[in-house]
């Protein structure tokens, strides 16, 4: 299968993308993250995927839009409601990535939220499959968190920037301040 992956990072891009080459799949890695903050932040993990893309060659599609004041006013409302505000977050970035993988002619797409520990894993598939039944586009489920120790170590070898929290700032409050 042709499959277009989200990533978030490069440190959780490494298992699965591994993982689907060996079983022949054509893997192609989509970048959108307009959750990661400080902007700082959102470069680094930008430039730790750019890294590992000299190192492992894999396209990447870069969608470098970083709508700030609509992702928190987007997050802000969620949580004004009542919602978490890693579904939106996940819903946000899922979308983009299944309507790019049907504008694109991919089979499926997915994402390398499914590989870490720290995620809502089943909160990632539902989104994952009600993105695929709005866009008419596979979502390729699996659980990649088998993984998670590979692409630590794999991370580390291959010197990619790790970082310390999820990404948005109420990630980044819960890492630095809330201890």
């Amino acid at each position: 299968m042709k499959i277009l992956i989200h990533v978030c990072c490069a440190p959780c891009f490494t298992y699965p993308h591994k993982r689907l080459r060996k079983e022949n799949h054509e893997v192609v890695g989509f970048f959108y993250n307009p959750n990661i903050h400080p902007y700082t932040e959102y470069k680094a993990r930008l430039h730790a995927l750019q890294r590992y893309t000299s190192l492992k060659p894999v396209e990447i599609i870069y969608n470098n839009e970083y709508p700030l004041k609509e992702f928190v006013s987007g997050q802000l409302k969620a949580m004004d409601e009542g919602k978490k505000r890693c579904e939106f977050c996940i819903k946000t970035r899922l979308k983009k990535t299944a309507q790019t993988a049907k504008d694109k002619g991919f089979d499926a797409f997915t994402t390398t939220l499914l590989e870490s520990k720290y995620q809502p894993h089943d909160l990632i598939r539902e989104i994952g499959e009600d993105c695929a039944k709005e866009f008419d586009c596979g979502f390729y489920y699996e659980d990649f968190r088998v993984g998670w120790k590979e692409s630590v170590s794999l991370s580390k070898e291959l010197e990619l920037y790790r970082q310390k929290y999820c990404g948005c700032i109420f990630s980044e409050k819960e890492r630095y301040l809330d201890k």
